[in-house]
């Protein structure tokens, strides 16, 4: 029998006995990176992150054998010429040796915009070699042939480091070390030196990454301003801000309303659409068809003669009215979100210049906006995908860029999920890659997947189901929703307990218990959240007859409101607002820990600081974690009192597992001390539906004084 000849392994890409199509890989890279986290998706999408996070990166890296590996975490800004590195260590109970082969690193982006991050790897044979010596050594085992290979080592790695400058002194340092190492003598002299610090030191300053793998494409993260995660919004109508009964509100009237946002602690002030309002198929109040002379429109219903989505209600103001708005706020503290709704009246100048960017029915009229069975006549939508799409989606993006320059930098959406993916996707990346200050909150109550699809489009938060989850079963489940897997990478959910277009039923039948708890779960839950306001604080309840919305709505009348009054929620809204910016816990999504409460109308949840605010929870124990933890304990009855036996997570609490601790609730300012797992709380919902505590530990003094931190 004849056989046919065997390729060498030398042989190249189509060489015989190679099957076609299969590439002959480096052989010399053995190296596998076989998983990095963060990321989404497999890395398709950007995680998110702000200014100064501590970005934590694993790893899993595999090598066949028992080599030893090295490896460094590479990051950079995007469009950075060079790569920075830190070292990645070994995630294990041995120093340097990992369990399941997990290693770990970290890196502050100290910028916004685009980063990125991926690691390389490679076998390291000094590290190798040095253990192996070690062992031999230890047993009594022959070492002069290893000496001289380690020598061998020395002399590469002196190689590497010659150079100008101190890299010429290491160089001169390692040959200096292999002659000692390789020179005849002491064995046991020179396996001294072999093992010493000051040769392992220089080894490890000189890698041997020649045969290095990295993982490609690198990973991406998209770093925001601090506002992205943690903000406090507050919607205002500024045509309601008039002092007299009966007129349209300026922009000049509504600034005399900023000294009193910001000092409920607010830091976004957010305006519905501020452009000229349609005339054709106005909706009168109540959204009737039939709008009386005097009724205002809607806002949504975008464009006039007087202009577009370029263009200021003229009874608002002027352009420049509008920018000293903006320049007022900011001397309160507060930042200006603008509503951007891709939407147009019949009136709007974009509908005689620009036909091609809407549909038309077959009878030749363009189509209105409709939700069957509801009709929309006073709207206009978009076609995303039309013959002309594309002039429409420079236009559209350059209606954010004009904003922009007016000083506006955070934008909510109204109704992002209408509009197509990749258009939010390419809209929102070109402005960005020049505004990397720009945030986007997404109004959008759609489907859980969508939802979800337009954070990783880029947007920067999104609105979310929370108006509707009022049990404990229903508010838990749907955080850890959020909590679990990759979608706390890029998700950043934003807590309205109501807003004009929804007062839900809870808030409806409720009482003022109901409104405090509602905002106390919003403002703890979720890093992000806001009000409706100044109805909110108001307490306004009576709804639509039949409807989820408000009666005599804002959003096609004027309004009057009395911000005196003495039931306001104002102190309450203050503190509340106060209690988060005081407590970092507060100002991140993860790390929410529920705890179990043998009562189901009262809810129990913890936050305590992790790694994404600048401490590495796994690294730690809660005994030398920088603070203790946020605990909330919240009446879901706004009736009646409730009592619940809390069984404490104390290691979530940072309280040692039978430690006692003093518990400070925020709100009232009684301190109650705990000890162990259980603890007993009453809530009366007359007086205070909720509690907010900090979490302090007993520490004890050299002198025996207990004190708390």
């Amino acid at each position: 029998m004849t056989l046919a000849p065997v390729a060498s392994f030398a042989s190249g890409v189509g060489e015989p006995g190679e099957p076609e199509g299969v590439p002959l890989p480096d052989g010399r890279r053995r190296v596998v990176i076989d998983a990095i986290r963060p990321a989404v998706d497999g890395g398709q999408y950007p995680i998110k992150r702000v200014v100064g996070d501590r970005i934590i990166v694993e790893a899993d890296i595999l090598v066949d054998g028992h080599d030893r590996l090295a490896g460094v975490l590479l990051f950079r800004r995007r469009g950075e010429a060079r790569w920075r590195e830190t070292p990645l260590a070994a995630v294990g109970r041995e120093p340097g040796l990992p369990d399941n082969d997990l290693w770990r690193a970290w890196f502050v982006p100290d910028a916004l915009g685009t980063w990125e991050y991926t690691v390389c790897a490679w076998v390291d044979a000094w590290a190798t070699w040095r253990w192996g010596l070690q062992r031999k050594y230890q047993a009594g085992q022959d070492i002069a042939i290893d000496l001289l290979s380690g020598a061998a080592l020395i002399e590469e790695a002196a190689a590497r480091a010659a150079g100008p400058g101190p890299e010429d002194r290491d160089a001169i340092a390692l040959r200096r070390l292999a002659r000692a190492v390789s020179a005849p003598g002491d064995l046991a002299a020179r396996a001294v030196i072999a093992l010493g610090a000051e040769l392992d030191t220089l080894m490890g300053a000189h890698p041997d990454r020649s045969a290095a793998s990295t993982r490609e494409p690198p990973l991406a993260v998209t770093v925001d301003p601090p506002r992205a995660r943690f903000s406090s919004w507050y919607e205002l109508f500024p045509r309601s801000t008039a002092s007299g009964g009966g007129r349209h509100g300026t922009f000049r009237d509504a600034e005399q309303r900023l000294g009193y946002i910001a000092d409920l602690g607010f830091d976004v002030v957010y305006l519905p659409p501020i452009h000229p309002i349609g005339r054709t198929f106005r909706k009168g109040r109540d959204n009737r068809l039939d709008a009386g002379p005097d009724d205002p429109g809607s806002p949504w219903a975008i464009g006039a003669a007087e202009g577009g989505h370029r263009a200021i209600h003229p009874e608002l103001g002027t352009l420049e009215d509008f920018r000293h708005f903006v320049r007022a706020a900011r001397g309160h503290g507060l930042e200006v979100a603008l509503d951007i709704a891709f939407q147009t009246s019949p009136d709007h100048p974009y509908v005689s210049q620009h036909p091609e960017w809407f549909v038309r029915r077959p009878d030749g009229s363009i189509q209105y906006a409709e939700n069957p069975p509801k009709k929309y006549q006073d709207i206009y939508p978009f076609a995303f995908a039309g013959p002309a799409w594309d002039s429409l989606w420079h236009e559209l993006r350059e209606v954010f860029l004009y904003w922009i320059a007016q000083g506006v930098t955070i934008f909510r959406v109204d109704n992002p999920h209408t509009k197509p993916l990749p258009f939010w996707r390419w809209c929102i990346a070109s402005i960005k890659e020049r505004h990397p200050e720009t945030i986007f909150l997404a109004e959008a109550f759609t489907r859980p997947k969508l939802m979800y699809a337009l954070a990783k489009a880029g947007f920067s938060q999104s609105y979310t189901y929370f108006a509707w989850r009022t049990s404990k079963d229903e508010i838990t489940s749907y955080l850890r929703s959020m909590l679990d897997g990759d979608v706390k990478e890029y998700f950043r959910p934003s807590f309205w307990p109501s807003t004009p277009d929804i007062l839900p039923e809870h808030l409806q039948v409720g009482t003022r218990a109901t409104f405090i708890a509602r905002a106390v779960l919003a403002a703890t839950l979720s890093p992000s959240w806001g009000i409706y306001g100044p109805a909110y604080e108001l307490q306004e309840k009576v709804a639509r007859e039949g409807a989820e919305e408000y009666a005599d709505n804002e959003k096609y009348q004027l309004r009057q409101w009395d911000l005196s009054r003495s039931d306001s929620l104002r102190p309450v809204l203050r503190r509340l607002n106060q209690i988060r910016r005081d407590n970092p816990e507060l100002q991140s999504f993860t790390g929410t820990v529920f705890h179990q409460t043998d009562n189901p109308l009262m809810i129990c949840f913890s936050r305590k600081l992790d790694d994404e605010s600048g401490g590495d929870a796994r690294a730690g124990t809660p005994e030398n974690s920088a603070s203790g933890a946020i605990l909330v304990v919240v009446n879901l009855d706004p009736h009646h009192r409730q009592d619940a036996w809390l069984s404490l997570d104390l290691r979530a609490l940072g309280a040692g597992e039978n430690g006692r601790f003093q518990v400070h609730d925020l709100i009232g300012d009684a301190r109650y001390l705990w000890s162990g797992a259980r603890a007993f709380v009453s809530l009366d919902p007359q007086v205070m539906p909720a509690h907010i505590f900090r979490v302090r530990h007993l520490v004890r003094s050299e002198r025996t004084f207990e004190y708390y931190l």
